[in-house]
């Protein structure tokens, strides 16, 4: 258990967002936060120092609160833990209630769960498997605009996995849904937690088989094959998306 005075990173999560000072996650120790925290527990360890993940409930702290995606170039770990606190906080208000007898749950002492009062039943925080994928056709990668991205940003296809489906067969649907091209060779390449609120991105690459593209216009505003030389403006840095897209243009370039 850490000393209250010791000098720990303070993840303090309320609606989705986090608290930021000057733009990073606070070290401090848990006696000096300015606010009353009703719930302060111990998530991980970065680079020799503790990492607490705290709940607010002064008010007076909302106008410092921040979307994750402003931690993005944050170390991948230090941004996970990070998101860990915001999905544990989703947890507290999206599972108030035990979901097999109807009584008040309450967070559990030991578990990052929460446990109901009456018939003592556990219920884990819900997270939902997402798979992302960057498709090639020869020497071009597919991208597409979404219309939440306001600002014109592309990105790769993404999409949940439904029951009983596996993570490939989820992959071919999301991108002959999307897009109406149809993959071969598909294979993981990396994931990353993704806070928003509670989803975990899988990640793949694949390449193109078959079709022509017909954007699936209530998901899509727009998707088209693009050059490495030619890129729009693209998901950011930190992001898997990102990552994807660069590893798909490393493999174009050679």
């Amino acid at each position: 258990m850490s000393q209250i005075s010791e000098e720990v990173y303070i993840c303090a999560a309320k609606n989705g967002q986090i608290w930021l000072k000057n733009g990073k996650l606070p070290v401090m120790s848990l006696s000096s936060l300015p606010y009353y925290s009703g719930i302060q527990r111990k998530i991980g360890q970065y680079e020799g120092k503790q990492v607490w993940w705290v709940t607010i409930n002064d008010q007076d702290e909302a106008n410092q609160l921040f979307s994750l995606r402003e931690l993005l170039t944050e170390s991948p770990d230090l941004f996970a833990l990070a998101g860990k606190a915001i999905q544990l906080e989703f947890m507290l208000r999206d599972q108030p209630f035990c979901s097999r007898c109807g009584a008040p749950n309450d967070i559990d002492q030991v578990d990052h769960a929460m446990r109901c009062g009456n018939c003592h039943s556990l219920h884990y925080p819900r997270v939902s498997p997402c798979i992302i994928v960057a498709v090639r056709k020869k020497d071009q990668i597919l991208l597409a605009q979404h219309p939440r991205h306001k600002n014109g940003m592309y990105t790769v296809i993404a999409g949940f996995v439904e029951p009983g489906e596996t993570l490939e067969q989820c992959v071919a649907r999301e991108v002959l849904e999307e897009t109406g091209i149809r993959v071969t060779n598909v294979r993981y390449a990396g994931s990353q937690p993704w806070a928003f609120p509670s989803n975990l991105m899988m990640g793949f690459l694949a390449d193109y088989e078959s079709g022509e593209i017909t954007p699936d216009y209530a998901e899509l505003t727009d998707a088209a094959w693009f050059s490495p030389e030619g890129m729009p403006e693209v998901a950011p840095k930190g992001t898997i998306a990102r990552e994807l897209i660069e590893m798909t243009c490393g493999l174009i370039r050679g």
